[in-house]
C-alpha cells in the first residue's frame, strides 16, 4: 500500500528540487519534515507543503498510521519550459529559461 502526492508545473528548476529530494529519499516522515523545515533552500517550502499533503492523503485515503510511513520515492521530472527574452547591447536579444518541475512523492508504512 501507498499514498502518493504529486506537484505539478511549479516555478523552480528540476536540478535545484533534485538537491533537497536526495536529503528525504528513504526517511522517516517527521525526519523528512524536520530537514525540509531547517534547509534553507527555496524548493524546501513546496516541498513540505507537497508532503504534508502526501501524509494526508495516506491517512485519509488508505487508513495507514501516521507515525510508520516514510518516503518511499521521491523524483522530479522538468515540466515546461517558459522562455522570455533579455535585452542585450546593440539591440540583441537573449533568451531567458524559465524552468518549472513535477515531483513525485511516494509514501509507504513501515512492516
Amino acid at each position: 500500500m501507498e499514498a502518493r502526492a504529486y506537484l505539478k508545473n511549479a516555478r523552480i528548476a528540476p536540478r535545484k528540487v533534485q538537491i533537497v529530494l536526495d536529503l528525504i529519499r528513504n526517511k522517516p516522515t517527521n525526519v523528512a519534515m524536520a530537514i525540509l523545515k531547517h534547509t534553507p533552500k527555496a524548493a524546501c517550502e513546496p516541498l513540505e507543503k507537497l508532503l504534508k499533503s502526501a501524509i494526508a492523503n495516506a491517512e485519509n485515503n488508505h487508513n495507514m498510521d501516521k507515525d510508520n510511513l516514510y518516503v518511499a520515492e521521491c523524483f522530479v521530472c522538468p515540466g515546461p519550459i517558459m522562455k522570455r527574452i533579455r535585452p542585450r547591447a546593440q539591440g540583441r536579444a537573449f533568451r531567458v529559461l524559465k524552468r518549472t518541475s513535477h515531483v513525485t512523492l511516494v509514501l509507504k508504512e513501515k512492516e
